[in-house]
């Protein structure tokens, strides 16, 4: 759906008053969910595309995917997740995966942050250096 920039400075506007101190507080934003539905402003389905992009967004970016070549301890889960925390300031969903492609090491998604220190990827690396 193509947003004109109306209604996407509305929605970005909405977003930052429903999320003041970095996170989304829900209660707010289903009330000014509510608010737009009811009063249909110019353009509301826009505004409204706009908030639904807006929200994955920042759902995806505290979903944090850990991928490893061999299943990981308890102590190496614990210190991924302390790094992560003080990193991104908390908050953040994690979700452990082996994937036996990557040879070894891990490779870490945060939103769209990548940290890819697998064998795969240096191995891939070197080969595109040839």
């Amino acid at each position: 759906m193509k947003v004109s920039k109306d209604a996407a400075k509305a929605a970005s506007r909405i977003f930052s008053l429903c999320a003041p101190d970095g996170q989304l507080d829900e209660e707010k934003f289903r009330k000014a969910v509510a608010l737009i539905v009811e009063s249909k402003p110019r353009d509301y389905r826009g505004i409204l595309h706009s908030l639904q992009r807006l929200v994955r967004l920042d759902v995806e970016s505290r979903k944090a995917v850990v991928e490893s070549a061999v299943e990981m301890d308890a102590a190496a889960k614990s210190r991924i997740e302390t790094n992560l925390n003080e990193q991104y300031g908390g908050g953040l969903s994690f979700s452990y995966t082996t994937t036996p492609e990557l040879l070894g090491g891990t490779r870490i998604r945060v939103g769209n942050d990548v940290w890819d220190g697998s064998v795969k990827a240096r191995l891939d690396r070197l080969n595109n250096a040839f």
